[in-house]
Parts: structure tokens; C-alpha cells; sequence
């Protein structure tokens, strides 16, 4: 078998598998966020932290839970990480530095996982277990919580309630994440995924030395690090290591964990908001990007032509010979079209336009489909804004699901939109405009401007996954891609509560011959359009200067 009918069979059976669960997942989701009753288990996690579970929240009442838990995390993951030294199952690591424990901190409560230390010569047992692997179901329920807030902001009308956020949370995480990651892990364990708290040992000897690893609950992590779209390896060599992804088997079920809950999203926006057709519009915008994406990638990493490269069944640099290019191009798609940053391949090592494909996927906002959460509320602000559009061009006030789309939503819509870019764009000029940041590049020229381009996009789109020639574990990028994280997690965040809470406002406008239907093609072929205009405009400047200059150049 060629190594293209390799990789197109196995996007198919990826296509196949997420069709086979998006129904009954979604319509499961929608029903954990719409019952009225509490689990017991729940109703102890509510007494614990003091939260009334059935209080109503309107929007800055709702975002004051999501920043005051998620500062509570950050402030607690920095501690747990200064005191590491003096902790047990430390492995004899030290405590982690301030500036890295900062950037740490704010990486994984962000959902962003990036990561500027080697996890296996820096992080021991507990920190990697009771900080980073709960952060990584926290962060993402929080990111489902906002998603459903926005929705009920189109479902409800004339009132500016928006739910719980703590009920959202702990539903989230207990009925959601829990239970598909105790199935995931034992999966992950089943394909050879290790599983213990063993210390430092001696695996080997390689050219002359020994060669050592040590242990971790490491599938337990990697399951919930896809599941909840996070990204942040238990190994430096993420999921390219063996001890995290084994096979081609674990690779594709990987990549179906990342993708499972974000495109599920669409069929419980569709349950919630009482029109499953709106939810497969959403879906439809979400599936032709990631579709076109991945065939381009492929097309791209298979087609760089040369005798070495044809021998190799492609551009293998960088690449895991167990995955090859096709497999390695749809786990590179997957994670650079959501928010997880985990890689099994190393993507300063693919073609010009196979790196500038992963930063361009990135900066659509992470939406097709997205993170956990946020791929649902970043392709909704964008559904708010092609609506828009599509009112400038008939003179009519727009509409998106009976709710009319004025000044004031249009601003929330507007601002979400530029935080990114102003982010990534500013820190890359900072950077470059400085001196000592550059130093940090591994590679000159347009390669070199892709590695802190790269790095920025990613922090502030919460992505994580780095072109790996960037040494990011310096002073500046610990403290600015830790600015930059947290400043494009929750400055959205702040945007799209907002933005629900005018919504659930509102009252109902009556359909009429004028209304633009958004469950049609049409609405699906301008949202489309919509997105790739936008990112097009904003980030066509930077990236000529990067990976398109280095495309054309080979």
C-alpha cells in the first residue's frame, strides 16, 4: 500500500468514527447542561467550595467566576511548582525558577500547554499529576462552561441570565471529561501507553552512554491532554514519544480524541438552541476547513519533491517513521485547527508551506473546530459577524437565531477578533525590534521569523505546539508568551460573556421573507468565506515574510 492510500484511509476511518459519535455525545452534552438536577458526588464539590449550584448568574457575574477560579489556579499551580524541591515524588528536580513557573502556570490554566522546559528533566510526580493533569480538565471545562453560557444567550430571551458557571464547571468535568478519560486511558494503556510512578531508571545503552527515562501516569495525562484539547506533553518529544503514543493505532485514536468534543459541540448548540439544522451549518463550516486543510497538508508534505524524499514516501524530516506523512499530517492539522498544541511530529521541520499551513490554521482562531468550548464560541462570534456582513449588503438590520445583531453586539463581536492578532503581531515586533530575543532563534532569515511568529501565535491563540529551533526558555518569551496567553484566553472570554448577555436580553424577532437563513449553504459558504477573508487580511503581511517566503524559496 502507498503511503498516500495510507494516509487518505486513515483520515476516512477518522471521518468515520467521529460520525459514529457525534450524535449520541452531543445530544449527551446538551442534556448535561440543560438538567436541573445535581449528582450526588456534585452536591459535594458545591458544598465544598461554597457555590449555590441553582443561582442564576448574569454575564459579569458569570465572567467573575470564570477569572476568579481560573486566578486561583494560576497563583496555585506557581506555588505548587516553586516548592517542588521540597515535595515528595519530586525525582530529585529542583523547584522551577519564577519566570518559567510563571509561563507554566499560565500556560496550562490558559488551556494553552505550552511548554519551554523538558517535562522529563523538570517536572516530578505530583506537580505533573495534582497541577498540570488537573489544570488540564479544569481549563477545558472551563472553556465548555463559556460556550454554553453564549448559547443560552441566543436560546433565552428577555432575561440576561446566563446559567451557573460553577454548576457548568463541575458538570463539565464530572459528567464529561471523567468518564471519557477513564475509557481513553485504558485504551491509551491497551496500545502500550505507560502507566506507573516509577523513578529514574536505566532503559539502555546508546552510542557508548546510558541511556535513562523516567515513569508517570502518563496515559492518564495524555488522554485528557487531547480530550480537553490541551496539548502539554508528559515527554519533550510530546506525543512523537513512544511512551505516550506508540503506534499508528494510538496516533489515530489520538487525533479522534482531539476532535471529538469540539465538533460534538455543534450537534449540542443545535439541541440547545432548538434547531439541529443551525447546528449543522456550524458543523459544515467547521468540517469543510479542517477537510480542505488536511488534503492541502497532505498534497503539501507528499508532493515536496527530490530522490531522497521519493525513497522516503515524502518529506520525513522530523517525522516518526511509525506515522509518516500521512498520519503525521493529520495530527498536525488536527492540533493547529484546535486548541491543543500536542505533536507527534516536529512542525519547524515541515515544508515552507506545511509550516505556514500549521500557522495559518492557528490563526483562523482556532475554530474548525476549535478548542474544547472555544472553537464553538470563536466560529459563533464569527457566525455574528458574516450575518453582519451579509446585512451591509441588502440594507437590512441582521439577524442570527431571532436575535438582531446591533451596534453594541457587533462591538463585542468586533473586539474578539482583534484581541489575537493585536497580540501576536505586537509581541512579534517587540521581539524583532529588540535585540536580545533573536538571539533565541536557531535559524536566520524567513525561517527564523516564523520560529517567533510561531511561538506568539500559538501562546495567544492557546494553541502550545512551538517550532522547535525557538530556545523560548529565556526571561523575555517566559514572561511575554505568558502575558500573551493569558491576555487571549480571557480577554475573549470577556467579549463573548458579553456578548450573551446582550442576547439573552433580547426578545425574539419573527422570521420573515427578508430573514437570512443560516441553516442553508449559503450562510455555510460565506462564513467560510468570512473567516479566510479576515485571517487573510490580518496575517498576509507576516506571513510572506515567513513561511511563504520560505515556500517559494525551495
Amino acid at each position: 500500500m502507498s503511503p498516500v492510500v495510507a494516509g487518505v484511509l486513515q483520515l476516512l476511518a477518522l471521518v468515520a468514527a467521529l460520525a459514529l459519535v457525534y450524535r449520541p455525545l452531543g445530544d449527551y452534552m446538551a442534556r448535561v447542561y440543560s438538567s436541573e438536577k445535581h449528582l450526588r458526588v456534585e452536591r459535594w464539590i458545591y458544598k465544598a467550595i461554597g457555590a449555590n449550584p441553582d443561582t442564576e448568574m448574569r454575564w459579569p457575574a458569570y465572567l467573575r467566576g470564570v477569572l476568579a477560579f481560573s486566578a486561583v489556579g494560576v497563583l496555585f499551580l506557581y506555588l505548587l511548582q516553586r516548592v517542588q524541591g521540597s515535595l515528595p515524588g519530586s525525582l530529585g528536580f529542583a523547584s522551577i525558577d519564577p519566570d518559567q513557573a510563571f509561563n507554566t502556570a499560565a500556560s496550562f490554566v490558559a488551556n494553552t500547554n505550552w511548554q519551554s522546559y523538558y517535562g522529563e528533566q523538570a517536572m516530578g510526580h505530583v506537580v505533573q499529576t495534582g497541577g498540570l493533569a488537573v489544570q488540564n480538565f479544569v481549563s477545558a471545562a472551563v472553556g465548555i462552561a463559556v460556550a454554553v453560557a453564549l448559547v443560552r444567550g441566543f436560546a433565552r430571551s428577555r432575561t440576561g441570565e446566563l446559567g451557573n458557571f460553577w454548576s457548568d464547571l463541575v458538570r463539565g468535568t464530572v459528567r464529561v471529561l471523567l468518564p471519557i478519560s477513564v475509557v481513553g486511558a485504558i485504551v491509551l494503556v491497551a496500545c502500550g501507553a505507560i502507566q506507573n510512578f516509577a523513578g529514574i531508571h536505566e532503559v539502555g545503552q546508546f552510542m557508548g552512554g546510558a541511556q535513562e527515562w523516567n515513569g508517570g501516569a502518563v496515559a492518564s495525562q495524555e488522554v485528557i491532554k487531547e480530550l480537553g484539547t490541551n496539548g502539554g506533553g508528559y515527554f519533550n518529544a510530546n506525543s512523537a514519544h513512544p511512551f505516550e503514543n506508540p503506534s499508528p493505532v494510538s496516533n489515530l485514536f489520538e487525533v479522534f480524541l482531539i476532535l471529538v468534543i469540539p465538533f460534538a459541540l455543534t450537534r449540542t448548540f443545535g439541541r440547545m438552541v432548538g434547531s439541529l439544522r443551525q447546528g449543522y451549518a456550524i458543523l459544515a463550516t467547521m468540517g469543510a476547513i479542517w477537510v480542505g486543510f488536511t488534503a492541502l497538508m497532505m498534497w503539501t508534505e507528499f508532493a515536496h519533491g527530490g530522490p531522497a524524499f521519493d525513497l522516503a514516501g515524502g518529506a520525513m524530516e522530523g517525522k516518526e517513521t511509525r506515522f509518516g506523512v500521512g498520519g503525521s499530517s493529520i495530527f498536525a492539522v488536527a492540533t493547529t485547527l484546535t486548541s491543543t498544541g500536542a505533536v507527534n511530529s516536529f512542525h519547524s521541520s515541515f515544508t515552507g508551506f506545511g509550516g505556514g499551513i500549521t500557522m495559518l490554521g492557528m490563526q483562523l482562531g482556532e475554530i474548525a473546530p476549535g478548542g474544547v468550548g472555544s472553537g464553538l464560541y470563536g466560529m459563533l462570534v464569527m457566525a455574528v459577524i458574516a450575518v453582519f456582513i451579509a446585512g451591509l449588503m441588502v440594507g437590512r438590520t441582521p439577524e442570527y437565531l431571532g436575535k438582531k445583531i446591533g451596534t453594541r453586539e457587533i462591538k463585542f463581536a468586533a473586539c474578539y477578533i482583534l484581541v489575537t492578532p493585536a497580540l501576536v503581531l505586537g509581541f512579534t515586533a517587540a521581539s524583532f525590534a529588540l535585540d536580545t530575543p533573536a538571539d533565541s532563534m536557531t535559524n536566520s532569515g524567513a525561517h527564523g521569523f516564523s520560529e517567533i511568529l510561531y511561538a506568539f501565535t500559538s501562546g495567544a491563540n492557546n494553541n502550545g505546539s512551538a517550532f522547535a529551533g525557538l530556545n523560548a526558555d529565556t526571561q523575555w518569551f517566559n514572561s511575554t508568551i505568558g502575558i500573551a496567553m493569558l491576555l487571549g484566553r480571557f480577554l475573549p472570554m470577556v467579549f463573548v460573556l458579553a456578548l450573551a448577555g446582550s442576547l439573552a436580553e433580547q426578545k425574539p424577532v419573527p422570521e420573515t421573507a427578508g430573514t437570512l437563513r443560516t441553516e442553508k449553504p449559503l450562510f455555510t459558504g460565506l462564513l467560510v468565506g468570512t473567516i479566510m477573508i479576515i485571517t487573510g487580511l490580518t496575517y498576509f503581511p507576516a506571513l510572506a515574510l515567513g513561511p511563504l517566503a520560505e515556500g517559494l524559496a525551495s
